[in-house]
């Protein structure tokens, strides 16, 4: 099996729900305390950290967040 390594930059930002990099998200330092944020895109809430699993999750099996089940 081959192995993939992710990238994690920017999975906190990105929304895994419609995969944009939204006004909203949290940036910078000031940001690392901000754990739950609003995407400005499509509304959708997140998890700082749920959100970056589901990102790198993703990007491991080479595709879009979108369809990753929320728990």
């Amino acid at each position: 099996m081959e192995k993939t390594e992710v990238d994690e930059a920017y999975t906190t930002q990105t929304c895994s729900s419609c995969g944009s990099l939204p006004e909203s998200r949290p940036k910078g330092i000031a940001g690392l305390g901000i754990r739950e944020w609003t995407c400005s895109g499509c509304g959708v809430a997140h998890d700082r950290d749920i959100n970056a699993s589901r990102n790198i999750l993703a990007a491991g099996h080479g595709r879009l967040a979108v369809g990753i089940p929320v728990l």
